[in-house]
């Protein structure tokens, strides 16, 4: 996982309410079990509408989604945040989250950012203004600003800290085992980690 601390950049609005993980990595895109290779395929429905957000070119290179409420609804498919990492985003700013999305993100390093809905809309009416608009989204201070725009926004300490840091489960684990000493306690038929 990669550790957010803070990070500037372009946003991508997508002024949708209820999207769901079947349009952000549809189905028969599930047959990798790696967390790569998603990125080519997000919103692979959608973005055969030339004039589809994604593919403006305003917004290529975008690092943060901004989107309407319930966002990741539908299936659990860790896949979902998996695309959206892959496809460059670091963080998505909406209302609010599916429970298992937003769940899968906080455990893959994807951040997901909620602000009340009229913040929302304003990113959204500013980058519409201004299609080439940036932002600022501090983990450390949880804060989001942009030119004019300041918004704080609230994440529990325990992801807080794993997405400073980019620990996911397996690395907060091994941060506390102490294999080797572990393994010098073992009798010598047991098998060894090597």
């Amino acid at each position: 996982m990669n550790p957010f601390l803070c990070e500037t950049g372009l946003i991508a609005p997508l002024d949708r309410a209820n999207i769901d993980t079947d349009q952000i990595i549809p189905k028969q895109f599930l047959k990798r079990i790696e967390r790569t290779g998603f990125g080519p395929f997000l919103f692979h429905d959608w973005r055969k509408d030339p004039d589809f957000v994604l593919n403006r070119p305003e917004h290529a290179g975008a690092k943060f989604l901004v989107a309407g409420a319930n966002f990741g609804c539908g299936s659990s498919r860790e896949h979902a945040p998996w695309a959206i990492e892959d496809a460059g985003f670091r963080a998505v700013i909406a209302p609010s989250f599916a429970d298992i999305f937003k769940n899968n993100c906080l455990k893959n390093g994807l951040l997901p950012v909620e602000l009340p809905e009229g913040q929302v809309r304003r990113l959204l009416e500013m980058a519409a203004e201004n299609p080439g608009l940036e932002v600022t989204v501090d983990l450390a201070e949880q804060t989001v600003t942009a030119d004019g725009f300041a918004a704080r926004f609230e994440i529990d300490a325990f992801s807080r800290v794993s997405i400073l840091e980019g620990l996911d489960e397996i690395a907060l684990t091994l941060r506390q085992a102490d294999i080797t000493g572990f393994e010098a306690t073992r009798e010598g038929h047991l098998p060894r980690v090597v």
